[in-house]
C-alpha cells in the first residue's frame, strides 16, 4: 500500500494541476453600448492581450492553447486561461468595420470574475463587475463534460483500487455521490472565491476521502479511504489533462 501511495504522490507532483478539466481562471465580459448603433462583435477579429505590467510594455495575445482562448459571440465574450498574466487588455472587432481597444485592467484574484465593457465610439472601457448569473456555468457544456470525464475516471480508479485491495464494490456509490457534490460546489461556488486550482484539488481530495470513509466505515479504514481518494483524484487530474486538450475544440 505504501508503494502505491508513493507512486500516486509522485504522479501528482510531476503533473501540472492547472491543465485538467476542472474550473480554470475565467473572465466574463458583458458589453454595454454607449453608441448610436449596436454593432455585432466579430469573434475572429477580437483578441485579449496579456500584460506583464500595468503599462502593457511586455504584452502578448492570450492565444489558443487547449481550452485557453477568448470566446466571443456577436453579443458578449468570455475567456479561459490556464494562467492569466497580472494585467489584461481587450481589442474587439465589430461588424461595422471598426476595432476598439480597451484600457489596461488588472487580473482579479479569483478563478471566475466578471467585467462590464462600455463601448464608446472609438474605445472600450473595462470595469470589474459581479458575475451576472453565477449558476449559468452549471449549464455549460464544458462543466457537464468535465463532470462526466472526472466521474468516469474516478470510478475507474476506485474500481481498480477496490479490486486490488479486495474491498466491496459498494464503495463506488459513495465515490459517485461525493463527485456530484464536489463538482457542484467547485463550479458553482468555490471558483468565484478562490484564486488557485490547486485549492480545488485539495478540497475535492479531502471532502471525497472523508465522505467515502463516513459512508463505509465498516469496510474501509480512514487510511484506506484516503488512499482511495488520492488515487481517484490523481487519476482524474492527470488523465483529464490529456483529454482536455483533445476535446477543447468541441466544448464551445
Amino acid at each position: 500500500m505504501k508503494k502505491i501511495l508513493l507512486l500516486i504522490v509522485f504522479a501528482f507532483t510531476a503533473l501540472p494541476l492547472w491543465a485538467d478539466v476542472s474550473p480554470k481562471p475565467e473572465m466574463e465580459f458583458t458589453f454595454i453600448y454607449r453608441t448610436a448603433q449596436t454593432p455585432r462583435i466579430l469573434p475572429d477579429a477580437s483578441e485579449q492581450i496579456q500584460c506583464k505590467d500595468n503599462q502593457c510594455i511586455q504584452a502578448q495575445p492570450l492565444g489558443t492553447y487547449g481550452l485557453q482562448k477568448l470566446y466571443c459571440t456577436p453579443e458578449n465574450c468570455f475567456s479561459i486561461a490556464y494562467e492569466y498574466d497580472p494585467y489584461q487588455k481587450l481589442i474587439i472587432g465589430f461588424a461595422d468595420g471598426s476595432k476598439r481597444e480597451s484600457n489596461i485592467f488588472k487580473t482579479p484574484d479569483t478563478l471566475r470574475s466578471g467585467f462590464k465593457v462600455y463601448v464608446d465610439d472609438h474605445a472600450l472601457t473595462v470595469e470589474p463587475a459581479p458575475l451576472e448569473n453565477p449558476s449559468s456555468i452549471l449549464m455549460r457544456r464544458d462543466a457537464w463534460t468535465s463532470f462526466i470525464i472526472i466521474l468516469v475516471l474516478e470510478l475507474a480508479a476506485a474500481w481498480a483500487f477496490l479490486t486490488y485491495t479486495d474491498k466491496s464494490y459498494r464503495v463506488l456509490y459513495a465515490v459517485a455521490v461525493s463527485n456530484i457534490i464536489t463538482m457542484f460546489v467547485s463550479w458553482r461556488f468555490l471558483a468565484a472565491y478562490i484564486s488557485e486550482t490547486a485549492f480545488l484539488w485539495i478540497f475535492c481530495f479531502v471532502f471525497e476521502s472523508v465522505f467515502i470513509w463516513l459512508c463505509n466505515r465498516k469496510v474501509l479504514s480512514w487510511k484506506e479511504a484516503g488512499y482511495l481518494g488520492l488515487a481517484a483524484n490523481v487519476t482524474s487530474y492527470s488523465l483529464g489533462m490529456m483529454i482536455s486538450f483533445y476535446i477543447a475544440p468541441w466544448l464551445f
